[in-house]
């Protein structure tokens, strides 16, 4: 009995510690964000949509704007494309709309399904003084919102160029998320644990922080940005209405007549289920449908955005 004692006191006393810790990194990362709020300031438009902030950022000049959509999970969509728009600013304007718990935007308290979601998004652009026609250059999860809005508005997109997109197709080829540690990877965020991942994990899950496109200021902010946006509850909900969403554009005609341009990751974790094929396929229904595979990873715009650039401007350049 006096062991049986002696155990239930270590088992209460780490259990204690471990409770000490968490709150300690809980107060630690909020005064953080406090100061970091200070220091990096949203350099962009702030627009309030459905009682929340928004964040949209805009730069250059030109008569048609190009509008980048994040993909899942990205923490500062801005920085995240600024590789890829920084070598379009030459011909084009350039908007990053930020959707609400991305970025420098606040988290909603609205839904997740695609309708709500588009409609955020061109308030966000009205609000901001930005005008169509658009070029949408939506990565990953946000294809299924750029052609939802091809669909609905097609005399606002003038093209899409998607970055590895998704349409309804490949929500069927591509494996499904695990929520639980989707969840578990949301508590670890809210906590604040993520600021003490080592620097070698850093740089793993946030390649562009190795990149020589963005500045050591840049490099502060992205950080910065993951420490406040990773894996928020606006995230987390657009996993559930992930497959909604998608049978919800599937429902719709293929906008065919919105020319389209799609840059194609040999990613082997997604390959392998069929990616590149589900995107061609969707192409081929295309009227100008054109595509380019690229040797490199899901986030096409990364390593590739000098071939990026140079294909969408030539292609962009055709449609006149």
């Amino acid at each position: 009995m006096k062991a049986m004692n002696i155990l239930g006191i270590i088992i209460i006393t780490i259990l204690v510690i471990l409770i000490i810790l968490l709150i300690a990194s809980m107060i630690n990362h909020k005064n953080q964000l406090r100061k970091e709020a200070k220091e990096y300031q949203p350099p962009g438009s702030m627009v309030e949509v459905n009682k929340k902030i928004m964040h949209v950022y805009a730069e250059g000049e030109g008569d048609i704007t190009l509008l980048f959509m994040a993909g899942h999970g990205t923490s500062n969509p801005t920085l995240d494309f600024k590789p890829l728009w920084m070598k379009m600013t030459d011909k084009f304007r350039i908007a990053v709309v930020e959707r609400s718990g991305y970025g420098w935007s606040e988290t909603s308290n609205s839904p997740r399904d695609i309708d709500t979601i588009l409609e955020e998004t061109r308030k966000a652009l009205e609000l901001s003084g930005e005008k169509g026609p658009y070029v949408l250059f939506p990565h990953s999860m946000s294809g299924l919102e750029a052609i939802y809005w091809a669909q609905k508005y097609p005399e606002e997109v003038k093209a899409i160029i998607g970055l590895d997109p998704v349409t309804p197709e490949t929500i069927d080829v591509i494996p499904e998320p695990h929520k639980l540690q989707l969840y578990l990877m949301y508590f670890i965020s809210r906590i604040g644990l993520s600021r003490f991942m080592p620097e070698a994990e850093v740089g793993e899950n946030l390649p562009l922080m190795k990149s020589n496109e963005l500045s050591e200021n840049d490099k502060n902010q992205y950080l910065a940005g993951f420490y406040k946006s990773a894996f928020t509850k606006d995230m987390l909900s657009e996993v559930n209405y992930l497959k909604n969403n998608a049978e919800t554009v599937a429902e719709n005609e293929i906008p065919t007549n919105t020319p389209m341009f799609f840059f194609i990751s040999d990613d082997q974790e997604v390959s392998a289920f069929g990616w590149k094929e589900a995107l061609t396929g969707y192409l081929s229904k295309i009227n100008i449908g054109e595509y380019m595979h690229l040797d490199t990873g899901h986030y096409v715009h990364y390593d590739k955005s000098d071939t990026i650039a140079g294909g969408a401007k030539a292609f962009l350049e055709e449609l006149k």
